[in-house]
């Protein structure tokens, strides 16, 4: 049994700003989990397409039921293969990752086509297929489970870094991620408390004064 995912996004960018942000989203700051990139294959086919692999190393932290299952010296990182196929003349960018180590544990295959938005020129439609696979005995459906949700929210890390690096690249102020969001209002926060209690330290002393003032005349 296989899990199977079916979604479509969009990304307000031209393909041609999209196709040049994908070879540079890396790193942004939702992709602390992608550790290296590197590009092992590139070709340009007479057709005038562009056909790459990359490897990509991602960490790869299991749930704690998984780790009692494999020895503490297993690796954390997953190898990922990236095949793409860049066809300029129609504007189709073409991928398909899978994972090439832990396939005993799952193997993810993703397949993705970058295309022109069909109600917006001027905006890039995402296709995106998955299937989550496991060969564990008597934990499949677990492991299969498991590894659609962290495909999913994958994806939406994904599209936040993609739409960070297109601002970049785009002279754009990119939008604040939640930990720079947050930091910032806890900042804010001690600045409000700071001046709140300063200024509760001047009333005070004012009261003081008023009150010892009062007792002169007494």
């Amino acid at each position: 049994m296989v899990k199977y995912f079916l979604g479509q996004s969009v990304l307000r960018s031209s393909w041609d700003q999209v196709f040049a942000a994908f070879w540079q989203r890396y790193p942004n700051p939702y992709s602390k989990h992608v550790l290296t990139e590197d590009i092992v294959h590139r070709e340009v086919t007479p057709d005038q397409k562009l056909l790459s692999r990359r490897l990509l190393t991602k960490t790869n932290r299991m749930p704690r039921w998984a780790e009692r299952l494999f020895p503490a010296n297993v690796a954390h990182s997953v190898y990922i293969l990236e095949d793409s196929i860049v066809d300029p003349q129609n504007q189709t960018m073409t991928t398909f990752t899978w994972n090439i180590n832990h396939a005993r544990l799952m193997v993810v295959e993703e397949r993705c086509v970058y295309c022109v938005n069909s109600d917006n020129s001027g905006w890039t439609e995402i296709h995106r297929e998955a299937w989550v696979s496991s060969s564990l005995f008597g934990v499949s459906r677990a492991v299969q489970e498991f590894g659609l949700a962290r495909f999913k929210s994958n994806v939406t890390k994904t599209m936040k870094g993609f739409e960070y690096i297109l601002a970049k690249l785009q002279g754009e102020a990119p939008s604040k991620t939640l930990v720079e969001t947050a930091k910032e209002a806890k900042e804010k926060a001690k600045e409000t408390a700071l001046a709140a209690t300063e200024k509760a330290k001047d009333l005070a002393n004012k009261a003081a004064t008023k009150q010892q003032q009062q007792q002169q005349f007494v």
